[in-house]
């Protein structure tokens, strides 16, 4: 497991807070860029939540790595038409396809040419993965790596959850312990309802740690009843810093490993690039 340093005496490296002649001294630097959403969270999570999350992991991974890591804005608004019915802003597939090519050329164009797009919610992935697909064909060279943060912890989250399978979906025991780690005043933990697929088995259970092996597309009203997919009330606020911690740390494996160059590996030749 990496041995992370401690934050005192660092310097930040915050894309947003550098002049342009700055930006040439971060180019070794791995972008990271926080990918989240506003979206409903159950009735008890607020619509930005996603964002909240993904957002702090990122920040406290360039405060470990401030050598290594330079920490991109967040974008806020995801593809989300999922949770339609219960409320969220939401850009449709070529949109946010569009988004993540902008940006990624916009840094390539900076000199910045490792970026990891750290993903805080779920529906960003497919078109994450088809903009990549399209920037690899027009900019080879460009190294993008994409992530899910619960992915990346699914082992450590593992054993810090106390739901069972079915517990950890969407505004569940994880993102709701979060929540009460970071924002405790922005959750109303009084009108959570364990809801969605928790008590079913087989093709119809539903977990963030045990994907499925099939894909459909689902809106969150076909599986929920009040936007809850999973089990709040197994949360709480010391649950998520131990989240939390898992998540960072994760991250922060990955990230050392992208400016180390541990990802680079060219296939036709059998040789690092």
């Amino acid at each position: 497991m990496l041995s992370l340093p401690p934050v005192t005496g660092r310097t930040d490296v915050i894309l947003a807070q550098l002049s342009w002649p700055e930006i040439e001294g971060a180019r070794s630097c791995v972008c990271v860029v926080p990918l989240g959403s506003l979206e409903q969270h159950g009735p008890h999570l607020p619509l930005w939540t996603d964002t909240a999350i993904v957002s702090e992991i990122a920040r406290r991974v360039e405060q470990q790595l401030p050598e290594q890591v330079l920490l991109a804005p967040a974008q806020p608004i995801g593809y989300s038409p999922h949770h339609a019915r219960f409320g969220c802003v939401t850009l449709d597939v070529p949109a946010y396809m569009a988004l993540i090519g902008g940006v990624c050329r916009s840094f390539a164009a900076m000199g910045l040419g490792r970026i990891l797009l750290l993903n805080g919610h779920g529906g960003n992935d497919a078109p994450c993965r088809a903009a990549m697909c399209a920037l690899k064909t027009e900019m080879p060279g460009l190294r993008i790596v994409l992530a899910s943060y619960w992915t990346l912890a699914a082992e450590a989250f593992s054993r810090i959850r106390t739901s069972p399978r079915g517990g950890m979906g969407h505004a569940c025991e994880m993102e709701t312990s979060i929540m009460l780690a970071l924002h405790p005043d922005q959750v109303k933990l009084e009108r959570a309802k364990d809801d969605g697929t928790a008590g079913e088995s087989g093709y119809r259970l539903l977990d963030m740690l045990h994907p499925q092996p099939y894909y459909v597309v689902r809106d969150f009203d076909e599986i929920s009843a009040s936007g809850t997919v999973g089990q709040p009330s197994c949360a709480s606020g010391e649950k998520g810093k131990q989240f939390l911690n898992a998540a960072v740390e994760a991250v922060c494996c990955l990230a050392a490993a992208f400016a180390a160059g541990e990802l680079d590996f060219d296939e036709r030749t059998g040789h690092e690039i």
